[in-house]
C-alpha cells in the first residue's frame, strides 16, 4: 500500500496534469475519496494545477433527508425499539435528533453491523434505519432474505446513478468530469455510469482510496478531455470488475425496487431510492408503525444551514456561514457536519 502514497509517483503524476495545460472541475461522491483528499492536501496540489475536485452527495447520512429523520425520532418517541449506526443518531431534525430521543427514554441503539440489529430483534421488535448506497444494501438485502422475525426495515437506501443523472441534468454546476465511487462500483461495476457519459458527454473514472489512487482518476480524467473522449474508465481495475458484483446485484433486484424520492438538497429523484417489494412489505416499519407514521410533515431546515448546496457541489464547507462558528463536530447543524464522510466534517478535522 505504501506504493500508492509515493511522493515521487504523485509528483510525475501532476507535472503530466499540469503539462495538458486544462482548467477543470471534476466532483467525486465519495466520503472516503474527500477524506484522502483533504487528509493529504490534493486539494492543494491539484488546484496548482488547473484542476478543482469538489465533493458531491457522496455521503449516506447526508442525502437521508429531515423526513427520514424525524419518522425514526418518532418510533422512538413512541416505544418502538430503534438500530441505527453511529452517525445518524446525531444527525438534527426538526430541532432533535435520535440522540435526544435516546436521552429522554427513547430506546434507540447503536449498531456497527445489521447482524447486531437482528439479534437484538429475538427480544422483541427492532427497526433498522437503512442508511447508504449500493455498498451497504446487499446486506440488508441479504438479512431480509433469510426471513427475520421481529424486524423492520426504515429502508433510507439510495441508488448513486440517478443521483449524477440528477445532479448533470439540473445544470446549475458544469462539470467537466466525475470521479466515481470505488465502494459503490464494486457492486454495481461500470455498467451503470455509460449512459451518463454518453448522455452529458462526460468523463467518468472510478478511483480507489489512496493517494495515487485520486491523481491517477484526475490524469485519466483529463487525458480523456484532452483527446476528446467521455468514457467511463477504471482505475481501481486491483478490486472493481466491469461487470461488478452479480451477487450482491441480485439480491438487491429481489428485495428492492427503484423508487422515486427526494435527497437531502434535492428536488425528487427519479428511482433513486431502494423501496422494499411487495412480497418483503411485512418487514417494511412504513406499513408496520404506519398509525405513526403516515401524518408526519417534514420540518423546514436548520435556519442559515446550507448542506445542500454543499451536496450538489454548489459551494464549499467554508462558504457556509455556521461553518465552524455555531456548527461544529460537537454541535452539529447540518448532517454534513455530523457524518465522518461528511464535507464540512472532514474539512473542520483536517484544516481547522
Amino acid at each position: 500500500m505504501l506504493q500508492l502514497r509515493d511522493k515521487k509517483i504523485a509528483d510525475e503524476i501532476l507535472a503530466r496534469i499540469k503539462k495538458l495545460n486544462l482548467q477543470l472541475k471534476i466532483m467525486h461522491v465519495c466520503g472516503t475519496h474527500q477524506d484522502t483528499i483533504v487528509r493529504y492536501g490534493l486539494d492543494s496540489l491539484l488546484k496548482n494545477c488547473g484542476i478543482e475536485v469538489i465533493q458531491g452527495p457522496g455521503c449516506p447520512v447526508c442525502v437521508t433527508t429531515t423526513l427520514e429523520i424525524q419518522k425514526a425520532i418518532t418510533l422512538a418517541k413512541n416505544g418502538v425499539t430503534v438500530a441505527t449506526f453511529g452517525d445518524m443518531i446525531k444527525v438534527p431534525a426538526a430541532g432533535t435528533s435520535l440522540q435526544k430521543a435516546r436521552a429522554e427514554g427513547g430506546d434507540v441503539r447503536i449498531v456497527y453491523s445489521i447482524d447486531d440489529a437482528v439479534k437484538m430483534a429475538e427480544k422483541g421488535e427492532v427497526v433498522f434505519i437503512g442508511v447508504g448506497f449500493e455498498t451497504t444494501a446487499p446486506s440488508t438485502a441479504v438479512t431480509l432474505l433469510n426471513e427475520p422475525e421481529n424486524f423492520y426495515v426504515l429502508s433510507c437506501h439510495r441508488y448513486i446513478p440517478p443521483a449524477l443523472d440528477a445532479l448533470l441534468g439540473m445544470g446549475e454546476i458544469k462539470l467537466d468530469g466525475i470521479i466515481c465511487p470505488g465502494h459503490v462500483s464494486t457492486i454495481i461495476g461500470m455498467e451503470p455510469y455509460k449512459p451518463l457519459s454518453s448522455r452529458y458527454k462526460i468523463p467518468q473514472v472510478i478511483a480507489g482510496f489512496e493517494p495515487l489512487d485520486i491523481l491517477m482518476a484526475v490524469y485519466m480524467i483529463a487525458r480523456q478531455i484532452d483527446e476528446g473522449r467521455h468514457e467511463v474508465e477504471n482505475e481501481y481495475v486491483r478490486v472493481v470488475r466491469p461487470e461488478g458484483n452479480k451477487k450482491a446485484q441480485e439480491a438487491l433486484k429481489e428485495v428492492f425496487n427503484p423508487a422515486d424520492a427526494e435527497w437531502r438538497g434535492f428536488p425528487v429523484i427519479k428511482k433513486s431510492k431502494m423501496a422494499l417489494k411487495k412480497e418483503f412489505e411485512e418487514y417494511d416499519a412504513e406499513k408496520r408503525y404506519e398509525n405513526l407514521l403516515e401524518n408526519i410533515e417534514m420540518a423546514e431546515e436548520a435556519k442559515g444551514c446550507r448542506c445542500g448546496e454543499v451536496l450538489r457541489g454548489l459551494i464549499y464547507p467554508q462558504q457556509c456561514p455556521l461553518f465552524g462558528k455555531i456548527c461544529n463536530p460537537s454541535n452539529p447543524v447540518g448532517p454534513c457536519m455530523v457524518s465522518i464522510e461528511g464535507a464540512c466534517n472532514i474539512e473542520y478535522r483536517y484544516k481547522e
